[in-house]
């Protein structure tokens, strides 16, 4: 099968321009609350990978959004492409693997904050086989935020080229490392603290909850997680801490941001859309106070509903939520 695309985009690198690296997938997103796979369900459809949310949530938010990556050829890789075309992802280096088949994902609501996922993917997911001469250099170097997600690190083409990427950077603002640890994707814990250490050296940023910390770095208390990437050089740690907000960290600034009030969902996706917002947030140079409250709002919306991708807010929209959030 041949993917079909829209249109021929040159290369362009803007000031405005993030980079996101690693897994796409078609998400199937069990709709009914409490229910386990075992039980009867009905499945919404939608995009997932958290790199590519991460574009999506990006795009939505008025940035030239690129994501690498790569489906199979066949329909689902067809309707992935269309989907991030219609939100605005530049899809020019999403590229379709002749024999790959596109990665399945299922989640069941059980329990909403922490949805259970069974994940449907070759040994050589398409997405874990992208050269690094596939994708210009200046793309990489010049783009304003490279976003390399955690789990690309794991294996394949992909891991070597993610680590030939993150040395080109050479620590260029915004570098950023999202944790993201999927255990799956891993042989061993201490295999991927060890790969996340190595890109850690290359990056200026390092976002992660406190159990993708402690697999990093081997610490959960989050002023520790803190001073000890910034002793290791990254300039802005992004502690995630569940339902008691989120914590950001520079060598000058130190700033917890309180948790939304909702009614949640759906727990997926929420760290996505803060991605997204953060991505935002460093390309305008905002405050870490700004970023904090704008990136933590964005994953408090998401979290209310059932998709990733779909749900992710355009900025009138988290605006809107954020000031509806003041008159709680």
């Amino acid at each position: 099968m041949t993917i079909k695309r829209h249109d021929e985009r040159k290369l362009i690198v803007m000031n405005n321009t993030i980079v996101a690296v690693g897994r796409v997938s078609v998400d199937l997103y069990g709709v009914e609350a409490g229910a386990g796979f075992s039980n009867e369900q009905t499945f919404s459809k939608s995009v997932g990978g958290s790199p590519s949310n991460v574009a999506v949530a990006a795009a939505k938010l008025g940035n030239h959004s690129v994501l690498l990556t790569k489906v199979g050829a066949d329909p689902l890789g067809q309707y992935i492409i269309n989907k991030l075309d219609s939100w605005g992802v530049d899809t020019k280096y999403v590229s379709a693997e002749p024999n790959g088949l596109t990665p399945v994902v299922l989640a069941a609501l059980d329990p909403p904050e922490d949805p259970k996922l069974i994940f449907h993917r070759q040994p050589n997911a398409p997405d874990t086989t992208i050269s690094a001469d596939s994708v210009p250099l200046e793309l990489i170097t010049q783009s304003a935020v490279f976003w390399m997600s955690g789990c690309a690190l794991a294996n394949g083409e992909t891991a070597r080229s993610s680590f030939e990427w993150l040395s080109k950077r050479n620590r260029k603002k915004h570098t950023v490392i999202d944790l993201d640890y999927r255990p799956s994707f891993w042989p061993s814990i201490e295999a991927a603290g060890l790969a996340a250490r190595k890109a850690i050296a290359n990056c200026t940023a390092v976002v992660g909850n406190r159990t993708e910390c402690e697999m990093a770095i081997g610490l959960t208390e989050p002023d520790a997680i803190a001073d000890k990437f910034l002793e290791d050089g990254v300039e802005l740690a992004i502690v995630k801490l569940g339902a008691d907000g989120v914590m950001l960290a520079t060598a000058s600034e130190r700033i917890r941001i309180a948790p939304c009030k909702i009614k949640l969902v759906c727990g997926l996706g929420s760290g996505d859309a803060f991605g997204g917002a953060l991505s935002h947030g460093l390309i305008n140079n905002w405050s870490i106070q700004q970023i904090g409250e704008f990136a933590n709002a964005a994953g408090a919306y998401v979290a209310t509903k059932l998709t990733c991708a779909d749900a992710m807010p355009t900025e009138p929209e988290l605006r809107n939520f954020i000031s509806d959030q003041q008159k709680i």
